[in-house]
């Protein structure tokens, strides 16, 4: 494990393939950790890219440097954490690929900084979901029970006291095909003991739909978010056909959002893990884009 420094977070990440290679950040999602890109790692190493796969805010073995820094999980904190990491490694320009809360960092980082993403990958997610004012269909609201069970005191104990069963409620309903063994669920549980996990996580889904402050650290960013909605950089999005957390209809119709180039595909069979369910088929997908010229 290797740590940087950035002005908020001491971040814990791995890195794998070819340290002279185009670099590509892999952040993974909730409830997850670093370990769900193992699968894909092989792959994207094998074709002679760096690979820096860090632990999220709240996550792992990375944590905050103050103990008075408010344990926001804002997606604009998100892609700013993204933006500030890569410049302490020394990345001006960079690939991302991300799942789930990676998905929107990515999304996110892609529209604040786009001379800084060359090119951005984004797993079960759709671009254009940040909204807390979008429209959902019943269906898709019925999926987000956990958000609205989340924004009660009621929900919030429940997390703190019994993180684990909540979350493997959720990976069973998220990938209702995927018969993930115990280990591997056991092996991502750690990642949330951090001590800030829980908080990170309230605050999250409590914020994007206006049930929290943000931290004010983060206003430019929120600002842009806010009246700013077109990507630039090439965007390449996949998403499970058996997706449980987010209705795969959720990515459809985003063409309109992305004035550079843009493809969607969906991963037929697949839920909302798509690198940890079929990491071959993701692999082949994101290397296809990473090949455009």
């Amino acid at each position: 494990m290797e740590f940087m420094n950035t002005d908020r977070l001491r971040i814990a990440f791995r890195q794998h393939g070819d340290m002279q290679g185009e670099p590509i950040f892999l952040l993974h999602g909730w409830p997850d950790d670093m370990h769900t890109w193992d699968g894909v790692l092989p792959y994207l190493a094998g074709s002679g890219y760096r690979l820096i796969v860090p632990s999220l805010r709240g996550f792992g073995e990375t944590r905050f440097l103050d103990h008075a820094t408010p344990r926001s999980g804002q997606l604009s904190a998100l892609a700013q954490d993204l933006l500030d990491f890569a410049a302490a490694l020394g990345i001006e320009r960079f690939n991302v690929v991300g799942h789930d809360w990676g998905a929107r960092a990515a999304y996110n980082a892609s529209l604040l900084a786009p001379e800084r993403v060359m090119r951005c990958m984004a797993l079960s997610v759709g671009w254009g979901t940040n909204d807390p004012n979008q429209a959902l269909s019943l269906h898709q609201a019925r999926n987000y029970w956990y958000h609205w069970y989340m924004a009660t005191d009621r929900g919030a104990e429940a997390l703190r006291k019994e993180r684990r069963e909540f979350a493997l409620l959720l990976w069973r309903t998220w990938s209702p095909s995927w018969h993930f063994g115990e280990g591997v669920f056991h092996d991502t549980m750690h990642a949330w003991d951090n001590p800030d996990w829980v908080d990170v996580t309230l605050h999250s889904y409590r914020h994007r739909w206006g049930l929290a402050l943000p931290d004010p650290h983060y206003a430019m960013q929120e600002a842009r978010l806010r009246h700013e909605s077109v990507i630039s950089v090439p965007t390449l999005t996949l998403h499970g056909t058996e997706d449980g957390a987010n209705s795969p209809q959720t990515s459809e119709h985003r063409e309109h959002l992305f004035s550079g180039p843009y493809h969607r595909a969906l991963l037929a069979g697949v839920g909302h893990f798509p690198q940890r369910e079929n990491p071959g088929a993701v692999a082949d997908a994101l290397l296809a884009w990473l090949r455009r010229g």
